[in-house]
């Protein structure tokens, strides 16, 4: 076996490529690592791109459905969390994902509304539907349509969750997936699923669906509870188009 041993291996003209290898071949790399911030396809696409740091960016699109962190926001006492910049057309699909969502008050409820392009208020019109499977801790359990906490063609805030405990070991953890917010043609399908440590010491599994009964885009979110304010983080994705 034959070994070249160098620090510098170049192209034989500037700004020309190194082949390693031929079709067929393997290239094996052992006793070190191969160290980059930028992998690209063969057409110089930036296919991964690290800052140096770990943090990786410009997954590109040709992987599909990856989730992409658009932002976090952390609720320490706040009256309610708001998206106004995140949802545009580049994803179709965006999802929040509710971390330890605990009320200021015992039993208040997590809830959202949305603005369409060029409205305020939080007041768009929503047809939706709530159930929920529950098991109390002293073995109780039930499956009940929730039908004080749906809307038809409703302009109030949407109940997200039934009554959240507010004891310190209490909260909610979900996900609410939006679909197609930029669309000016459709209306905007919407669910989450979220499970709480509800307020009558007891799991809650709560599923929640609808429609927001609007064909212009919607650009803003808010969250909040039904009354007080609440401790939690809401992290924003994408999800890349296929």
């Amino acid at each position: 076996m034959s070994k070249v041993v160098t620090t510098t291996l170049l192209p034989d003209v500037a700004g020309g490529s190194v082949t390693l290898g031929g079709t067929g071949d393997s290239v094996v790399v052992t006793g070190n690592d191969i160290r980059t911030n930028a992998l690209q396809d063969a057409g110089g696409n930036a296919v991964l791109t690290s800052d140096g740091a770990g943090t990786l960016s410009g997954m590109n699109s040709g992987f599909g459905g990856a989730l992409n962190l658009l932002s976090t926001q952390t609720a320490s006492g706040a009256a309610n969390v708001s998206f106004t910049t995140q949802l545009t057309s580049t994803y179709d699909v965006y999802i929040f994902k509710f971390i330890e969502i605990n009320p200021t008050a015992d039993g208040e409820i997590f809830q959202f509304q949305v603005n369409a392009s060029g409205q305020t208020g939080f007041n768009e019109t929503i047809t939706s539907t709530m159930s929920k499977a529950y098991h109390y801790e002293t073995d109780a359990a039930d499956l009940v349509y929730e039908d004080d906490h749906d809307q038809a063609q409703g302009t109030s805030y949407q109940k997200l969750t039934t009554s959240i405990g507010s004891d310190t070991d209490e909260n909610a953890s979900g996900e609410f997936h939006l679909f197609g917010p930029s669309s000016t043609t459709y209306v905007k399908h919407f669910y989450a699923r979220i499970n709480q440590y509800a307020s009558g010491v007891y799991s809650g599994d709560v599923l929640t669906g609808g429609y927001i009964n609007t064909t212009g885009a919607i650009t803003e979110i808010d969250f909040k509870m039904s009354s007080g304010n609440f401790d939690g983080t809401i992290k924003l994705y994408g999800i890349s188009k296929s």
